[in-house]
C-alpha cells in the first residue's frame, strides 16, 4: 500500500541522512563524555544529552535569525560552540573539540538504520534516483564512502556546501536542482516535521515523515516506521 500511495508518479527519492538513514554509534553523548573525562570533565553521559540539547538549539536560533545561511566555516563554528559550551570544564577545550569533530568524520561512527542497504538496493532495481541530503558539512562525505549500506546514492546534498540549512526553500531548491527532475516527481524522506516533512512540501516535494517511535500519530503527516515499508509491495 505504501508503495501505491507515495511512489506512484515518483522518479526520485531523497533521504535524510542523520536520524533517518545513519545514526551516532555509540550515541553522541557518550561519545562525548568518554572523550570529555579523559580532559578532566565530570559531566555524566545523561548531563551532556540534556546540555546537547540546549546548546544544539542554541545554534538553531542562530541559524534561524540569520536567514538559514551556513558555510563550511559557520558550520565549524556552530560545532565548536556547542562541544565548547556543552563541556565547559575540560582542560584543553581545543583538543577536545578537534577530537570529537574528527571522530563523527569517520565511518566507524555511524550505523546505518537496520533496512537502509536492502532497501536502497531494491528501490535502484526498480529504477528511481536516490539521494540523501543533510544539515551538515563535508565530513557526510567521508562518511557515507565509508559505509557499504549508503552505496547506492547518486545524490548528496550538504547544508554546507549549498550555503543554505532546512528547512530553507533555498535547500530544497538545491536539491530538485541537483536531482533534475520535476518536484513532484521526487519523494523527500526525513524524521524531522519541519526540517524534512515541512520544509520539502512547501516547494512542492513529496514528503513521508520517518517516525519509527510513532511520536507523530496526531499530525496527519505521511509516516512510516521503517524504511523497508517502501518496498514492501
Amino acid at each position: 500500500m505504501i508503495e501505491h500511495l507515495l511512489l506512484k508518479g515518483v522518479r526520485a527519492i531523497v533521504f535524510d541522512a542523520v536520524g533517518t538513514v545513519i545514526h551516532p554509534e555509540p550515541p553522541a553523548a557518550i561519545v562525548y563524555a568518554e572523550t570529555a573525562h579523559r580532559l578532566g570533565s565530570k559531566r555524566t553521559a545523561a548531563e551532556i544529552a540534556t546540555r546537547f540539547r540546549i546548546a544544539f538549539a542554541r545554534e538553531e536560533s542562530i541559524d534561524h535569525a540569520n536567514g538559514l545561511r551556513t558555510s563550511e566555516a559557520r558550520e565549524l563554528e556552530r560545532w565548536r560552540n556547542i562541544v565548547g559550551w556543552v563541556l565547559e570544564d575540560v582542560t584543553d577545550p581545543d583538543t577536545c573539540f578537534r577530537a570529537l569533530f574528527e571522530h563523527f568524520s569517520r565511518p566507524q561512527a555511524w550505523r546505518c538504520d537496520t533496512d537502509v542497504a536492502a532497501t536502497m538496493d531494491s528501490l535502484a532495481a526498480r529504477g528511481y534516483l536516490l539521494g540523501l541530503a543533510s544539515n551538515y558539512d563535508r565530513r557526510l562525505r567521508s562518511v557515507v564512502a565509508g559505509l557499504p549500506g549508503l552505496g547506492r546514492p547518486q545524490h548528496l546534498i550538504i547544508s554546507s556546501e549549498i550555503g543554505w540549512r532546512k528547512p530553507a526553500a533555498q535547500f530544497f531548491f538545491a536539491l530538485r536542482q541537483a536531482i533534475g527532475l520535476p518536484a513532484e516527481t521526487i519523494l523527500y524522506v526525513g524524521d524531522d516535521p519541519l526540517n524534512d516533512y515541512e520544509g520539502a512540501r512547501a516547494v512542492g516535494l513529496r514528503a513521508a515523515l520517518f517516525d519509527p517511535h510513532e511520536k507523530h500519530l496526531d499530525r496527519g503527516f505521511r509516516r512510516m516506521r521503517t524504511l523497508g515499508e517502501l518496498v514492501a509491495n
